[in-house]
This record gives structure tokens, C-alpha cells and sequence, in this order.
């Protein structure tokens, strides 16, 4: 019997991302200063990453994950439902669940994990989950591996959803949509598919990694933003490594459910908790979202500068009023060529492409941080446009010559 090889595989895969513009390349940070950082030993400002409200490197945070570890350890020890449940856990699903208006939450290792939790514990191959076409990868995995029905339907359009829940009229029903899209950096329409969801008796879930700590009254996120509470929203999604600077995740909400989810789910029972340490940093970082309203203030009112200057100069924009800002590209080859050229300009801004976001629509992923000055944010509008002006001058030397 002949197989076929490994090495052989890998290397026709590796080749056709070479010849589409799509290799990925890990970059090493080795060392961050507020929004700066040096990325393999050049200095960069960072217009990348997912750090809005700043708290990654606050003291208090920082001073908090030092005590603990002093007290604790740096590790989790075991599992939750062992011996790995620590005060400190507890203390931080509480001050969660008290921040969201939420009766309960439950601390996992990551989101990925949290969303795959939902998932699998709640839906079986008799049930259908029906989600946002561009929701997160994570989310979409975790129908997959659930073995549940998976329908996705067009970019927040409530109407698309009730029609695919329509058409699995049968067996439990789960709506599951990302709070604020990660790569467009919109709003769903929550109100719209709290509606769909209560007509149809479907569980609305929102994985709100982007929308918490940044939007909603004292940061609550996208759902409370959306003036809604666990009545239309039984779970969503908390994430505790991009606006509140820590690392881990939690889903809040119904305590009947996050209970079942503490009992019965595969990535929570099978896996180490969270260092001690960890939720100590997190706890910081939650009470300082909470009593510090300026992040938020900054934040919006970088937002709207970096949009009206970007306009200005004719950058295409999508529609966003979140930190994340995507600057359209359009293809691989001038995503590439315009993220060199910030970098060549001492910006450091991530070109994302396919199959992370639809053909056609590479761009540069633009993301905004309490940590920005509004000097940065004006200096990155020019360098984007020079980037930009020769990006296009590099695809105009390359087109071929026609006669008429």
C-alpha cells in the first residue's frame, strides 16, 4: 500500500500560500513600553494589537500578578472540579458577573475554549446553530466539532437568521453571533436577533471579546450597550486578554446554564485552571474598567480622530465605530506592500487576508488603544496614505502595457 507523503503535503500547501501572498510569520516582540514595542529589534509604535484600554502594563495589574505568584504559585495545579478552584477564582466570577448584571460566571483558559464549552454542552447532532457568516473562528469550530447543524447566514441580517432557524424547525436551537466582529469591527444587531431568537425559542449567545470593557454603560459590552440584560441574552462570552490586558476568558449569565456549563463541559472539567495569579491581575484590571471612565472617553475620541482624518485623505474605511479600524487594501500583494511600508515608517499595523477574511478584502487591521496620543494617531494617518499612494504606484509599474 503506497500513502502519501507528509513532507510532500506540507510543501505543495506552504508553495500555494507562497504563490498567493498568504505565508504567516510569527514576529518577536521583545519588549513593550505603553504602545510601543521592539519587534525584532527595531523600535515600532503598535497599531495592532488588542490592548484598548491600556491596563496591560498598569501598575496595579502588574503589582497584583507579582503578589499572588509570591502568595500562590505561578501555576493552576489541576482542574476547577479537583483541586484548582482558588478564592481567587471565585472572587473574579463574581466581580464578573456583578460588572455584566449577570447572575453567574465561569472562568475558562481562553475564548476558544469558552465558545467550544457553550457549544458542545448545550447542542447535540439533533440541534442546529445558527451564526453570523463572519463570525469567529472559534465559534464556527465549535458547531463543527459539537456535530450539531451547523446555518450561517449574510453579515448581520436578522432577517437571514430567522430564516435559517425556520428552516430546522425541529430540535434545540442555538443563535450565536461575535458582540463586535473582529476583522470589521462593527456591531451586530442584537436587538433585531433578540427578537428572532425569542420568536423562534433559539438561545442567543454572543461571544462579546471585542465589545466588553469598551462599549455599553461602565464598559459591559455590546449587549448591555444594546439595553439588554440575561433575559435576551441567557450567555455571552467575557474575554479577559484584550480590553482588560489579562489573559483567560469566562461566559456570563443564567446561573441554571453556566452551572450545567461547570458540570458537563469537556474543555472546563478536563483542563488546568487558571493560575491564581492570573485572576488576581484580571480583578485589577476589571475594577480599574470599571471606576475609570476616561479610557473610554480617550478611546472614542481617538476613534473619531483617526475616522474624520482618514476620510479626509480618502483612505478607504469601513463602517466601524469600535477600536478596530480596517483600512481596505483589496488584494494579498498591496495588504503586504502598505503594512512594509508602516513598518518602514515606524508603524507596526497587521495586513490580514484570506482565508481570515473574504477574497478580495485584504486590508490592514487598524486597532486603537487608550495608550495612543493623538500625535500617533495623526502620524499614522499620514503614513497610511503614503503607503497607500505607493502601494498604487508599485501596481501601476507592474501592470502590463497595452496598445490601443
Amino acid at each position: 500500500m503506497s500513502r502519501p507523503s507528509w513532507q510532500q503535503r506540507i510543501q505543495a500547501a506552504r508553495s500555494e500560500r507562497a504563490a498567493a501572498s498568504r505565508t504567516r510569520v510569527r514576529r518577536s516582540v521583545g519588549q513593550r513600553d505603553g504602545a510601543r514595542c521592539v519587534v525584532d529589534g527595531r523600535n515600532l509604535l503598535n497599531f495592532c494589537g488588542n490592548d484598548y484600554l491600556g491596563l496591560s502594563q498598569h501598575f496595579a495589574v502588574i503589582n497584583a500578578l507579582q503578589d499572588a505568584a509570591a502568595r500562590d504559585g505561578a501555576g493552576g495545579v489541576a482542574s476547577h472540579l479537583v483541586c484548582g478552584h482558588h478564592t481567587l477564582h471565585e472572587t473574579l466570577e463574581k466581580e464578573l458577573a456583578d460588572w455584566i448584571g449577570a447572575p453567574a460566571a465561569l472562568l475558562f483558559g481562553n475564548g476558544f475554549l469558552a465558545n467550544l464549552a457553550v457549544v458542545q454542552s448545550l447542542l447535540d447532532d439533533e440541534s442546529v446553530c445558527v451564526q453570523d457568516r463572519l463570525n469567529h473562528a472559534s465559534l464556527i469550530d465549535a458547531a463543527r466539532l459539537a456535530g450539531c447543524r451547523l446555518r450561517r447566514y449574510p453579515h448581520a441580517d436578522a432577517e437571514g437568521a430567522i430564516r435559517q432557524l425556520r428552516n430546522v424547525p425541529s430540535g434545540l436551537a442555538m443563535l450565536a453571533t461575535d458582540g463586535v466582529f473582529s476583522m470589521d469591527g462593527d456591531i451586530a444587531p442584537l436587538r433585531q436577533l433578540a427578537l428572532v431568537a425569542r420568536v423562534q425559542r433559539a438561545l442567543l449567545y454572543v461571544d462579546d471579546a471585542h465589545g466588553v470593557g469598551v462599549l455599553g454603560p461602565d464598559g459591559r459590552g455590546s449587549v448591555a450597550e444594546a439595553r439588554l440584560g440575561t433575559g435576551e441574552v441567557p450567555l455571552q462570552l467575557v474575554t479577559l486578554g484584550k480590553a482588560l490586558g489579562s489573559y483567560g476568558a469566562a461566559v456570563v449569565g443564567d446561573a441554571e446554564l453556566v452551572g450545567h456549563l461547570a458540570e458537563t463541559a469537556r474543555p472546563y472539567i478536563y483542563t488546568t485552571a487558571l493560575p491564581p495569579a492570573q485572576a488576581a491581575a484580571s480583578l485589577a484590571a476589571i475594577r480599574l474598567a470599571r471606576q475609570e471612565h476616561w479610557r473610554r472617553e480617550k478611546l472614542a475620541d481617538l476613534i473619531g480622530r483617526f475616522r474624520e482624518h482618514a476620510s479626509r485623505v480618502g483612505l478607504a474605511l469601513m463602517d466601524s465605530q469600535t477600536p478596530i479600524q480596517p483600512v481596505v487594501a483589496g488584494s494579498d500583494q498591496r495588504a503586504l506592500a502598505m503594512a512594509q511600508s508602516l513598518e518602514q515608517d515606524g508603524y507596526w499595523v497587521a495586513p490580514i487576508r484570506p482565508p481570515t477574511v473574504p477574497e478580495g478584502r485584504a486590508r490592514l487591521r487598524v486597532t486603537l488603544s487608550a495608550l495612543h496620543g493623538v500625535g500617533d494617531v495623526d502620524g499614522l494617518v499620514v503614513a497610511l496614505q503614503r503607503a497607500r499612494d505607493r502601494s498604487e504606484r508599485m501596481h501601476d509599474s507592474a501592470r502590463p502595457l497595452t496598445t490601443p
